[in-house]
């Protein structure tokens, strides 16, 4: 078992409350590469997670953490399975309505910020505003910069921002169209310490003031430890927690 996986209690790995599930994955296979190449990534993962969750993926570099993100997040498909978002079946959907709707209703932060170099922070949150065809692009975008303390930062380009400020840029993007769903990839990876732990506070602090579920992948057992669940994956499975899977055989 890895250092991180030892340092995380065991929580069952399926919805919450008896509701229906804010993401639902039902046999899941995704393989990547060709010929000899190609190495098979998840393996017939189940897994739901109940609105305004929040959900920390855990396990070995190699395991299938952020590919399972992804596949959550609509950016890849499985070879097998179903994806169902907010009651929507990404299997009907093709490419363009995929991209609509995680617009709509999927944010998504990445480790390495993705921000678009020749714009400015207020310029980098409008874009999916303005793709949403949102009427006032950037006023929204300066509120959601305000929101996570970059007000007079809003005309600063990439360059001219701290590694925390560019990641708060990049949250401040993902949450403008007020996306139910935030997914999140390493998001402390290329931060210091300090830096880490107020960019962890935001996203908690902006998933319990709008009530929106959130999945995020990490390494860092403090951060997974502020989620209401720990899934681990091994190998590209789900690791079945060890209370349950002493339950199962006792029963």
């Amino acid at each position: 078992m890895d250092s991180l996986s030892e340092t995380i209690p065991s929580r069952v790995s399926t919805s919450a409350d008896g509701g229906a599930p804010s993401i639902s994955l039902t046999n899941v296979d995704l393989s990547l590469g060709a010929g000899a190449a190609r190495v098979h990534i998840l393996k017939n993962v189940s897994l739901q997670v109940a609105p305004g969750e929040a959900v920390g993926l855990v396990g070995a570099s190699g395991s299938g953490k952020s590919t399972l993100l992804m596949v959550m997040a609509g950016l890849e498909r499985p070879d097998r399975g179903e994806v169902v978002v907010n009651a929507t079946s990404f299997n009907a959907l093709d490419e363009d309505e995929l991209a609509r709707f995680r617009g709509r209703h999927v944010g998504i932060v990445f480790q390495s910020f993705h921000l678009i170099p020749t714009m400015t922070a207020l310029e980098n949150v409008s874009v999916p505003l303005e793709l949403a065809g949102h009427s006032d692009a950037s006023a929204c975008a300066a509120r959601e910069l305000e929101l996570v303390g970059l007000g007079a930062r809003l005309h600063h380009y990439p360059r001219q921002l701290s590694g925390g400020e560019q990641q708060r840029v990049a949250i401040a993007r993902a949450l403008a169209p007020d996306p139910a769903i935030l997914v999140a990839d390493e998001p402390t990876g290329n931060l210091d310490e300090t830096t880490g732990r107020q960019i962890v506070d935001l996203l908690f602090a902006q998933h319990a003031a709008r009530s929106m579920t959130l999945v995020l992948v990490t390494h860092d057992a403090a951060l997974a430890h502020k989620c209401d669940r720990v899934v681990r994956l091994r190998s590209g499975e789900i690791e079945m927690p060890e209370a349950e899977r002493r339950w199962i055989e006792t029963a």
